[in-house]
């Protein structure tokens, strides 16, 4: 029998601009995990940049769709078919308006929550699949949500977003080695690194 795969997707959108935005810490938390296990991630492949390599002992496909954050389905859909890629194998890591920045949260399934990349993995792959959600906090007084997730991290906002990074490839690591249940227990509830 071959080896189960696991597909980690970091969600952001594309281009030089939208690098430092509060929305893209999904792909900020990928490339660290990835750049922490040396994998490469060059090539284009169903509208996602990824990389293949291994992380604890475990074949890994790293992948950032280049679809824009609403059609992030577009990407992940159809490269869990290709690699066969069982959903509960398939961790999706994006920002999360409804947890203070900081924080983090790893589900083993559920709904939306109103992010527009999640509906559209949702839709290309139904419920099942884990996710680890990284807190950015809600905009300041009115501004609006768009507004306030295109914007780049603050210069002070550096040090936690270190941590944050740094949290979510610990995550990741143990939702590899261990399990969702286990990652779940050991990271949930952690706020800047504290219960």
């Amino acid at each position: 029998m071959s080896e189960d795969r696991f597909l980690i997707v970091g969600l952001g959108n594309p281009g030089q601009k939208h690098r430092g935005n509060r929305h893209n810490i999904g792909f900020m938390a990928a490339d660290r995990l990835a750049a922490a296990h040396g994998i490469q991630s060059s090539k284009v492949q169903n509208k996602a940049i990824v990389g293949d390599g291994r992380i604890v002992g475990k074949a890994v496909l790293m992948a950032k769709p280049q679809t824009y954050m609403n059609l992030s389905g577009e990407a992940v859909g159809p490269l869990a078919r290709f690699y066969k890629i069982p959903v509960e194998n398939v961790l999706v890591i994006y920002d999360e308006l409804d947890l203070p920045f900081g924080a983090i949260r790893l589900r083993e399934s559920g709904g939306s929550g109103g992010h527009n990349g999640m509906k559209s993995i949702i839709n290309h792959l139904g419920e099942g699949f884990p996710r680890l959600r990284l807190g950015i906090g809600r905009p300041p007084g009115h501004m609006p949500v768009p507004a306030y997730v295109l914007q780049d991290f603050h210069k002070n906002d550096q040090p936690l977003l270190e941590e944050v990074l740094a949290m979510a490839v610990r995550a990741t690591e143990t939702f590899l080695a261990e399990g969702v249940q286990m990652a779940m227990s050991k990271y949930n509830g952690l706020v800047n690194g504290n219960p």
